[in-house]
């Protein structure tokens, strides 16, 4: 007996009990780890890129939106088309970020809107002399030297025009070429999204080159969304899709969210009224 009353075999099962509780009692107050998800991406900066800490302004609030549902995100990045390909084969947990696509859109669930990419004419001031440029419809265009990339997809209108020959198109490989193309004089005016016209501005052209250039405050094309794209084989990927869009609304309900959405300091992000005139033609 023990000086409390206790055999010694009675005391030492007490004290199992006892640490066997404690220890449930931690493991029931330690957070659960966060599960992680790999998604596959491409690079398309300043939304998708290896180049930010954050890894892009798209990516980062695919980010956050998770991780407020618990999910850790792992992004590796791929040319976009093996990113596509795989990611609808089931081979990533999801993939990020697309703009909706019929035919490219089979075989995925698609998430609620992550941003909407913001596309705008851009142009130089010095080539409308005499008034500023304007333009309310795409027919406004005509006579202009528009500058297009030979993979992106446009508009069905702006596409209907091109088919038509009504409007005269410069193909360029990518954005950047189309901008070199712009600041020599080749090109008018270039749809082009805002943030990444602002990235190859600062990270491509000295700012004398690029002073002149402004961007129409009217959105070449309003309705461009951008979504993350789950495949239908993984079974899975409808919970994780009603996860990640709860995340994404209570992330749109912060400052965080719109912040992320304007590149700092861009001279393309001043937004002027668009003047009520004749759009005006360029003098070359």
């Amino acid at each position: 007996m023990t000086s409390m009353g206790f055999t010694s075999f009675q005391l030492q099962a007490f004290r199992s009990s006892i640490g066997a509780a404690l220890l449930s009692l931690a493991c029931a107050c330690a957070p659960a780890a966060a599960e992680v998800l790999r998604l596959a991406t491409g690079q398309f900066a300043p939304y998708a890129t290896q180049e930010r800490p954050d890894q892009g302004i798209a990516l980062d609030i695919v980010r956050r939106a998770f991780a407020l549902e618990g999910f850790e995100v792992e992004y590796t990045f791929k040319p976009w088309t093996r990113t596509l390909e795989e990611s609808r084969a089931g081979l990533w947990d999801a993939t990020a970020y697309w703009g909706r696509n019929p035919e490219r859109d089979k075989g995925f669930l698609i998430s609620d809107n992550v941003l909407t990419e913001q596309w705008v004419l851009v142009y130089r001031q010095a080539a409308f002399k005499e008034a500023p440029f304007d333009w309310k419809g795409l027919i406004d265009l005509k006579g202009l030297r528009i500058g297009v990339v030979q993979s992106y997809t446009y508009t069905p209108e702006f596409l209907a025009l091109l088919k038509a020959g009504t409007l005269n198109t410069v193909t360029a490989p990518d954005d950047l070429a189309s901008l070199r193309l712009l600041i020599g004089g080749r090109l008018d005016v270039v749809p082009m999204e805002r943030n990444v016209a602002c990235y190859l501005m600062q990270h491509h052209f000295m700012d004398s080159e690029v002073q002149d250039l402004r961007a129409h405050p009217r959105l070449f094309a309003p309705n461009f969304t951008t979504h993350v794209m789950f495949s239908d084989k993984l079974p899975d990927s409808a919970a994780r899709l009603q996860a990640f869009n709860r995340g994404l609304r209570a992330l749109k309900r912060t400052p965080a969210y719109t912040e992320k959405l304007n590149w700092p300091g861009c001279r393309l992000n001043a937004i002027a009224p668009a003047p009520e005139r004749t759009p005006a033609k360029p003098k070359r």
